[in-house]
C-alpha cells in the first residue's frame, strides 16, 4: 500500500479516528500579544496516551497483517511511541516489547508498563535503545514498529494536519517538533498536499540538532552526541526513508536552546493551565526566531508527559531565568540587630524571602563583615532592581550570587 498520498492520509484518518480524542485548537491570547499574530495551540499534550504518537502507532499496526501481529510487536521509544505501540497492541490483543532508554522519565515508563508492554531498559539515547531492539527483533522474530522512518507511521502522525486544515483552512504556517521526523514528514507532506502555500517549520533542540546538520549536508547525518532537556527529541540521527520528504516538504527548521523550553514551561502553566512536556514546548519556544507578524500559526504541542521530578526542577530553573527567584549576599557586622535591619528593607520593598545563610566566617574579622546570602522571590526583573536598589539605599552592598535549592 502506497503511503503518503492523499488516499492514504484519507485511511489513516478513518483508522485513527477510532482511538484518538478530539484536540481542538486553541487560540491563545498570550503568543499572539507577544507576536503580533493569530497563534493558535494544536494540544496533543491531552490526546490518548499524552502524547500524539498514538496515531501513527494505531495506524502502523492496523496495516500488519494477522501473522505479524501475533509474532508480537518490539519498538524503541523514549516514551511516546512506546505508549502508543503499546495502546495499540492492547486493543489488538498482541504482545508488545518496548525499549526504552535508560534516561527514560519514569512516568513514561510506568505508563508503558500499565498498558501492557513489557519494557526493556537499555542504552542512554533513544540511537542505542533502537539498535537493542533490532536485535531482540531479529533474535525473536517479533515484527518492528520504527517510531518515526516508517511511511505507514508518518502517514498516521500526518492526520494532524488534517485536523488543522479542517479547523483552520486559512492557516499560514505550522509549527512542528522535530526528533527522527516522522511528525514533521506527515504535518509537512499532508500540508503541502492540501494546500502548497501552508508554510511547515520544523523545530529542533540546539542539543540535539539532527535534521539542521541533514539537511546543511545534504545527507543523513548522525550528530556525534545530543545534549538536550527534550528527551523526546534526542535523536542523533533523522530517518533516511522519510528524509526525502522532509528535505521536499518542509520550508525551514529553527532551533531552541533549552532554557526556552524552561520559560516556554511556566508561560504554559500560567497562561493556559497545562503541562507540555519539553519535546512539546518547542513550537512555542520558537515562536520569537520566526517572522510571523499577521498570519494564522498553529503549534503543535506534541506531548505532556512529564514526571514530577522534571516539572520541579523546570519550574525553579524557570523562575530564576526570568529572576522572579534570585539570590544576593551582603556583608554586615556581626552584631545583634543587623538581620533584622536587612530584613525590614527587603520587606519594605515587598520582596518575600525564601531562604537564608549567616556566615560567620567569610573574614578573619567577624566585627567587620559577617555573610549574609539571602534568596529572595520577586515580581521579576524591575522588582528584582528596585530590591537590589533598596538595599543599596540602606548602606548595603549586595552581590547577584548563583540560586541554588
Amino acid at each position: 500500500m502506497t503511503e503518503l498520498t492523499i488516499e492514504a492520509f484519507e485511511r489513516a484518518c478513518e483508522a485513527v479516528n477510532k482511538v484518538t480524542l478530539n484536540t481542538d485548537l486553541i487560540l491563545s491570547d498570550y503568543y499572539s500579544e507577544r507576536t503580533g499574530a493569530k497563534v493558535y495551540l494544536k494540544p496533543e499534550n491531552m490526546q490518548r496516551t499524552g502524547a500524539y504518537k498514538v496515531r501513527g502507532a494505531y495506524y502502523k499496526i492496523s496495516t500488519l497483517s494477522d501473522e505479524e501481529r501475533e509474532k508480537g510487536l518490539i519498538t524503541a521509544s523514549a516514551g511516546n511511541h512506546a505508549q502508543g505501540v503499546a495502546y495499540a497492541a492492547k486493543r489488538y490483543g498482541c504482545k508488545a516489547v518496548i525499549v526504552m532508554p535508560t534516561t527514560t522519565p519514569l512516568i513514561k515508563v510506568n505508563r508503558t508498563k500499565a498498558l501492557g508492554a513489557e519494557v526493556v531498559l537499555f542504552g542512554d539515547v533513544y540511537d542505542e535503545a533502537c539498535e537493542h531492539a533490532l536485535s531482540l527483533a531479529k533474535e525473536h522474530g517479533y515484527t518492528f514498529i520504527h517510531p518515526f522512518d516508517d511511511p505507514a507511521v508518518a502517514t498516521g502522525q500526518g492526520t494532524i494536519a488534517m485536523e488543522i486544515y479542517k479547523e483552520l483552512p486559512l492557516v499560514d504556517i505550522i509549527l512542528v517538533p522535530v526528533g527522527g521526523g516522522g511528525l514533521a514528514t506527515g504535518v509537512a507532506t499532508l500540508a503541502k498536499l492540501l494546500n502548497p502555500r501552508i508554510r511547515v517549520i520544523g523545530v529542533e533542540p540546539e542539543g540535539a540538532a539532527c535534521l539542521s546538520a541533514s539537511l546543511k549536508n545534504g545527507k543523513v547525518t548522525t550528530l556525534p552526541s545530543v545534549n538536550t532537556i527534550a528527551d523526546g527529541t534526542a535523536v542523533k540521527t533523522p530517518g533516511s526513508v522519510v528524509f526525502p520528504y522532509l528535505q521536499k516538504n518542509l520550508d525551514s527548521v529553527v532551533t531552541v536552546p533549552d532554557e526556552e523550553l524552561v520559560a516556554a514551561f511556566l508561560d504554559m502553566v500560567e497562561n493556559h493551565k497545562m503541562i507540555v512536556e519539553n519535546s512539546g514546548l518547542l513550537t512555542a519556544a520558537a515562536l520569537s526566531h520566526i517572522d510571523c507578524k499577521d498570519k494564522k500559526v498553529v503549534c503543535v504541542l506534541s506531548g505532556g508527559n512529564m514526571d514530577v521530578i522534571t516539572m520541579s526542577t523546570v519550574v525553579k530553573q524557570g523562575l530564576v531565568l526570568r529572576e522572579r527567584i534570585f539570590t544576593v549576599s551582603v556583608l554586615l557586622p556581626d552584631k545583634p540587630g543587623e538581620l533584622n535591619r536587612v530584613s525590614g528593607v527587603i520587606a519594605k520593598a515587598n520582596g518575600n524571602v525564601i531562604k537564608l545563610e549567616h556566615n560567620q566566617f567569610v573574614s578573619i574579622n567577624r566585627n567587620a563583615a559577617v555573610e549574609l546570602t539571602i534568596t529572595l522571590e520577586a515580581f521579576g526583573h524591575e522588582h528584582r532592581d528596585q530590591i537590589l536598589k533598596a538595599l543599596r539605599s540602606a548602606g548595603y552592598d549586595p552581590r547577584i550570587t548563583r540560586t541554588n535549592f
